[in-house]
C-alpha cells in the first residue's frame, strides 16, 4: 500500500475504528474520540487497514512515517542492479585471433556482471552450413571456460544463430 492510499485525520469518514496505540494496546472506538486523542498527543490518526471491519487506524507522526517509507523505497532502488545485455557478433568464417579477441571481450562483459548475446551472422550461401556457426559457438564456450550460465542455447533466428550467457552468481 502506498502513502497515497492512506487516509489521515479528517479524511477518515467512518463512525467506528479500531485504534492501535504505540504501546500495542488496541480497542474499538468512535472516530471523533480517536481524533481527539491524536490531537492531544500532537500526532496524526492514520488509517492503515481500510479494508478491515472496523477499519484499523494508528496514532503516529504522519510526516515522519512518510519520510521513512520514501527512504526505504530509495534504498531498495539503490540495491537493484540493472543487468545490461551486451552483444558480440561474428561470422562463421572467423579467424583464430579474432575469436580469441571476441572471447576475451565476452569474458570481460561476464566479469562486469552483464549478460552477453553471442550472435553468428550468416550471409549468402553460408546459410546452407549452419553447423559451422554452431562449431564457432562451441569454440567460444570452450575459450571462456566455466564463468557463465547459459540462459538460451544456440538457436537459429532468421539469418542469425545466437545464444545468451549470463555470469555465474557468486
Amino acid at each position: 500500500m502506498s502513502d497515497k492510499d492512506l487516509r489521515i485525520n479528517g479524511e477518515i469518514r467512518v463512525r467506528e475504528i479500531r485504534l492501535i496505540r504505540d504501546e500495542g494496546e488496541q480497542g474499538v472506538m468512535s472516530t471523533s474520540r480517536a481524533l481527539e486523542i491524536a490531537r492531544e498527543q500532537g500526532l496524526d490518526l492514520v488509517e492503515v487497514a481500510p479494508q478491515a471491519v472496523p477499519p484499523v487506524c494508528k496514532i503516529m507522526d504522519y510526516g515522519k512515517f512518510k519520510f521513512e517509507n520514501e527512504k526505504k523505497v530509495r534504498d531498495s532502488k539503490k540495491k537493484q542492479k540493472l543487468l545490461k545485455l551486451k552483444e558480440i557478433r561474428m561470422q562463421p568464417k572467423i579467424d583464430e585471433h579474432d575469436l580469441d579477441f571476441k572471447s576475451k571481450h565476452i569474458r570481460d562483459f561476464l566479469g562486469e556482471g552483464n549478460k552477453v548475446k553471442v550472435t553468428i551472422r550468416f550471409r549468402g550461401r553460408e546459410l546452407a552450413h549452419t553447423e559451422l556457426g554452431a562449431d564457432v559457438l562451441k569454440d567460444v564456450l570452450a575459450r571462456i571456460e566455466g564463468d557463465y550460465v547459459m540462459d538460451k542455447a544456440p538457436a537459429m533466428e532468421g539469418r542469425f544463430m545466437s545464444m545468451v550467457l549470463s555470469p555465474k552468481k557468486k
